[in-house]
Parts: C-alpha cells; structure tokens; sequence
C-alpha cells in the first residue's frame, strides 16, 4: 500500500530542509540572495503584520478590558493582554500572516521554475537547487520571522493601550505598569521569539519542498502553492501546541 501523496512530500520536504540546514551550518550560501529574500519576507510584509497587530491587539482589549473594567480590575487590563500576546497570539498570527503572504511565494516561484525544467538546468550547471534557492529562503524566513513577531507584539500592546484609554479611560501609565508587572523576570518574550524562529523554519522547509517537488504543468503550480499553505497552517498549529506544553506548561 502506497502512502498518501502529501505524506511523501513531506517526507521529502524534510529532506530538503536538512541539506538546507547542512549548508548554513558550512557557510554555503551567497549573500546577495539572502539580502533579497530578508526583503521579502521582512519589509514586503511590514505593512500587513502592521495592520493585523494594530486590529489584534485592539479587539482582544476591547473584549478583555470590558469585563475586567466590570469587575474593577482595569488596572490588570495591560498584563494580561501582554501575556496573551507573547504566549499565543503574536507568534501564531504573524505565522499566519507570513505563511499567507510569504509561503505562497516561495511555493509558487519555485514550483513555476520546476515545471519550465529551470531546476533541471541549475542542476547540469553542477550546482544544487537547494543551496541555490532554498537555503536563501530559509535563512531569511528564520531572521524575519522574530522581528516580524516582535513587530506584532509590540503594536498590538500599543494598540491595547490607545483603546484601553479611549474606551475605558485606563490611564497610560496604569496600562503600562501592569504589562511591567506580568513581565518582569518572565520567560514569556524569549519563547514568543523561540516560537517564532521555529514557524519560520517550518514555513520555508515545507513552501519550499512543496515547490520543487511540484509534478506537470502550469495547472500544478496552483495546487502546489494550495497545498503548502494548508501543509504549512496544519504543521505550524500543531506545532504550537507542542510548544506551548513545552515552553509554558
């Protein structure tokens, strides 16, 4: 009995990622590349982890912020939306974003360039289609994606506090002394960040496996890309939760 199609490809994802992995760890890879590929998955994406963070973080406050006004606890409205946001939301959702706007990219450019058989002319030339495309991809991933994350936290925290203010005039520095107190001597941001190099690791090595072992023509390209983002989502939520027990259990 055969295994399943997307079972292979992960396999072989996989497999991709560990030579990807070999080749950083031998300073195998050409600058300039990398300097294009932190471009795309940082700056071209500023602007939507930019806006979802500034949303995030004001609907989680105005939720949270009603009821513990309610309850007389406005005070601890600043802490708990800092936790919040450095345990799940902020790495999670900047995963999400990334993988929406950068794996598709990645899966697309590389899964074009194997059906036009570019991959097949990289490798007569004697080089390796990893080293070449992927190992750029990963190491820009696995650098923007904590600044990313770090990007999103803080201006979800910003947003929590102009909302916390305007809705339910929670002064700044109450706001600010409460996310203070909840964070000082805690884990919490250097796991947010330990999450985040690992989404990022995931969303290059499955986008970019899934790319180059694309199969057919140009129809296949649109699955390949359809299929990395629901791979990447899949392993990414799973992920999480090994991590969370991990991390904070």
């Amino acid at each position: 009995m055969r295994s399943p199609n997307w079972f292979q490809r992960l396999l072989r994802s996989l497999l991709i990622g560990g030579q990807a992995i070999s080749y950083i760890a031998k300073g195998q890879f050409n600058k300039q590349d990398i300097t294009e590929q932190l471009m795309e998955a940082g700056p071209a994406s500023f602007i939507i982890v930019l806006i979802t963070g500034i949303s995030a973080g004001t609907v989680f406050n105005i939720q949270v912020a009603a009821e513990l006004s309610r309850q007389g606890l406005g005070s601890e409205v600043g802490g708990l939306l800092a936790i919040g946001l450095s345990r799940e939301i902020a790495p999670l959702l900047t995963a999400t974003l990334l993988t929406g706007k950068v794996a598709t990219a990645y899966a697309a450019q590389l899964g074009t360039m194997k059906v036009t058989e570019q991959i097949d002319a990289i490798t007569m030339l004697k080089a390796d289609p990893v080293e070449y495309l992927v190992v750029p991809r990963l190491i820009g991933m696995v650098v923007m994606a904590p600044l990313q994350c770090l990007l999103f936290y803080s201006v979800a925290l910003w947003s929590g506090q102009v909302s916390s203010t305007a809705f339910y005039s929670i002064p700044p520095d109450v706001f600010w002394n409460s996310v203070k107190s909840w964070t000082d001597g805690s884990s919490d941001l250097p796991f947010m960040l330990i999450k985040a190099i690992v989404f990022g690791l995931q969303i290059a090595v499955i986008s970019c496996g899934w790319g180059l072992t694309t199969r057919g023509g140009a129809k296949e390209v649109g699955t390949s890309t359809t299929g990395a983002v629901v791979m990447t989502l899949l392993t990414v939520s799973l992920m999480d939760v090994v991590l969370t027990k991990i991390l904070f259990g």
